[in-house]
């Protein structure tokens, strides 16, 4: 079950997962991290003890993870969990990790180390902007797609370009590898005015909670890949003195919606999604019903 950040994703993923008695398997990138909570939007603990999670908390900032690894580990407990279900339920708004597990990876190129460690220089030097106008020049269909303030990124794709002379979005050819389980695809939406008010009050919510105090508690280790993220890095820059708190939470609020812009653009390609409203409830539970094989 994908879709844009706030959408209300997790509230239907408890209902449904009560609903088959099941487990919820997290694909999404940032909630891996035990360390980044109120940044991350993850489940409360009351809601995570109303059913079995699995990649919430399993990994630590200092940890160098990255989808190939996520593909591999998530496959090994789904054997596990379709051995005792006939239903689970995986969701997230990190479309590239979902992907991982419903298609496979596109195989990539190998890239010189040394145009890796120049792109990484010019970055250290010339700071993130530098990286989105040129990923924006030479890439433009992936710089749509990609979250705009994760360097990590940005970096891999203009890495592949300078290597290749290809845009890093033509080796996305989604040649899909067979799995052995059925995958039934579905995309939760909501009208634009809608989903924008629910994440300005989150991100509200997010900034009452602490997230201005949790970022200080990880400022140190900003330079991580992990803390290359919505939610963080605009915090960082207040707390390096770049811009005011209030400017802060502009950022956060503007830059969360450009987000969830880019979520859908990435999610609404893929044919064998079928949309609803998260509300729908029994018209989702109906639906998943129909389509078990």
């Amino acid at each position: 079950m994908v879709g844009p950040t706030a959408v209300g994703k997790t509230a239907l993923c408890l209902n449904l997962a009560n609903s088959y008695q099941t487990s919820v398997v997290s694909c999404d990138s940032r909630q891996f991290y035990r360390e980044m909570n109120l940044g991350t939007a993850k489940p409360s603990p009351k809601e995570l003890a109303t059913a079995p999670h699995y990649f919430i908390d399993s990994r630590s900032i200092e940890e160098n993870y990255d989808v190939k690894q996520f593909e591999k580990e998530a496959l090994e407990l789904l054997e596990k969990l379709f051995a005792e279900n006939q239903v689970v339920i995986m969701t997230g708004g990190s479309g590239l990790f979902a992907d991982a597990v419903t298609e496979g990876l596109d195989e990539m190129p190998t890239i010189d180390p040394q145009i890796r460690q120049d792109v990484i220089n010019e970055y250290e030097t010339k700071g993130l902007s530098f990286l989105q106008e040129e990923v924006k020049r030479c890439d433009p269909v992936y710089f749509e797609l990609v979250d705009q303030q994760n360097p990590q990124r940005l970096m891999r794709a203009l890495e592949v370009y300078r290597g290749t002379r290809r845009p890093f979005s033509s080796y996305r050819v989604k040649q899909k590898k067979n799995r052995p389980f059925q995958v039934i695809k579905i995309g939760l939406e909501r009208p634009r005015k809608e989903l924008y008010a629910r994440i300005e009050a989150r991100m509200d919510s997010m900034i009452t909670a602490g997230l201005f105090d949790e970022a200080y508690t990880l400022f140190e280790k900003r330079h991580l890949n992990a803390l290359q993220t919505l939610g963080y890095t605009e915090v960082f820059d207040f707390l390096a003195g770049k811009y005011d708190r209030e400017e802060a939470v502009r950022l956060l609020k503007r830059n969360s919606r450009r987000y969830s812009k880019r979520q859908l653009t990435w999610f609404k390609k893929d044919p064998d999604i079928q949309w609803f409203n998260p509300d729908d409830k029994d018209t989702i539970r109906n639906y998943i019903r129909d389509q078990i094989v």
